[in-house]
């Protein structure tokens, strides 16, 4: 399992290029959260104020493990812009997967 947290802005790319590398299927939400930057201040009609939580979109993938590098480095490279904030990965073990409709497991589920 890959968890990605990127910017906004960089799901559509980023879907496109893991639609490329042939990721059938994810699960994306949208969040809020701060890291090494502590949110940030703005100034909105004059008035300054604190941005504590930076929205953010976190994809959850869940591929097999020959395509799981690959998925990593296609990510990193599509949502990287190389300013504060470009995001997070993390891969997981998955001990099983199950598709509800046809019954079948492992990597035929995904």
């Amino acid at each position: 399992m890959i968890i990605a947290a990127i910017k906004p802005y960089k799901l559509d790319e980023v879907r496109e290029a893991l639609t490329a590398v042939g990721v059938r299927g994810m699960m994306v939400t949208e969040i809020k959260g701060f890291g090494t930057q502590s949110g940030h201040t703005e100034i909105y009609r004059g008035a300054e104020y604190a941005v504590n939580f930076v929205p953010k979109m976190r994809l959850e993938l869940v591929v097999s493990d020959a395509l799981a590098d690959q998925v990593v480095d296609t990510i990193t490279k599509t949502a990287r812009t190389g300013k504060i904030g470009d995001g997070k990965i993390f891969v997981l073990d998955v001990a099983s997967a199950l598709r509800v409709r046809t019954g079948e497991t492992g990597d035929e589920a995904l």
